[in-house]
């Protein structure tokens, strides 16, 4: 069992940057691979990024490569850096825990925080 805790979220103005936590309690954190996925009002969940278990290799949805990155530490816990933001970024972003690297459907994570709503003005 993993439980996942996401914070950090907010209100910014676009390009500016936000830094989102994800702090997991459990058994096993270097077990799971984690994502990190939003959702916008009306709109499905969508993959942002993924790290594997030892932090090695990451990956991105392709429109936010170069302005998001996702890392990881030791002490049980996933960062999303966002920098340069736009208003299109808005939504609830969600961490979640993965035993396979590279799963980029929300569909088959076991383990989701409860989201951290991100709000950019234009």
């Amino acid at each position: 069992q993993v439980q996942l805790v996401e914070s950090g979220g907010g209100l910014v103005q676009a390009g500016g940057s936000l830094r989102l936590s994800c702090a997991a309690s459990g058994r096993d954190f270097s077990s799971y691979a984690m994502a990190w996925f939003r959702q916008a009002p009306g709109k499905e969940r969508d993959f942002v990024a993924t790290i594997s278990r030892s932090g090695s290799s990451t990956y991105y949805a392709g429109s936010l490569k170069g302005r998001f990155t996702i890392s990881r530490d030791n002490k049980n816990t996933v960062y999303l850096q966002m920098n340069l933001l736009k208003p299109e970024d808005t939504a609830v972003y969600y961490c979640a825990a993965h035993r396979t690297f590279m799963v980029l459907t929300p569909h088959t994570y076991a383990y989701w925080g409860q989201g951290t709503q991100v709000t950019v003005s234009s």
